[in-house]
């Protein structure tokens, strides 16, 4: 057994993979109620994590599992900033 530290992993609510959590984005819903995209993965509150992958990106645009997950409802601008971030940013 090497005596690194232990690489958190976390799975991608679109696809199910399981990744290190460096490699996905988090988006949290804080203890008010609000949904957010979380940068610097240290906002508190429940937290969900998608991969960069573009199909992940359009699956959460449209089958809209945030809503569930956090069992409340999230603003079209947290989708839209979601997509605009990584989507556009490819192009």
């Amino acid at each position: 057994m090497e005596g690194g530290s232990k690489v958190p992993m976390r799975t991608c609510i679109a696809c199910r993979t399981e990744m290190p959590r460096r490699d996905l984005l988090r988006i949290v819903r804080s203890p008010e109620g609000e949904v957010k995209l979380d940068f610097s993965g240290k906002l508190p509150g429940r937290g969900a994590y998608v991969c960069k992958k573009e199909a992940c990106i359009r699956l959460l645009g449209r089958k809209r599992p945030l809503s569930r997950i956090f069992s409340v409802p999230v603003p079209e601008e947290v989708y839209s900033r979601l997509e605009e971030e990584f989507l556009d940013a490819k192009d």
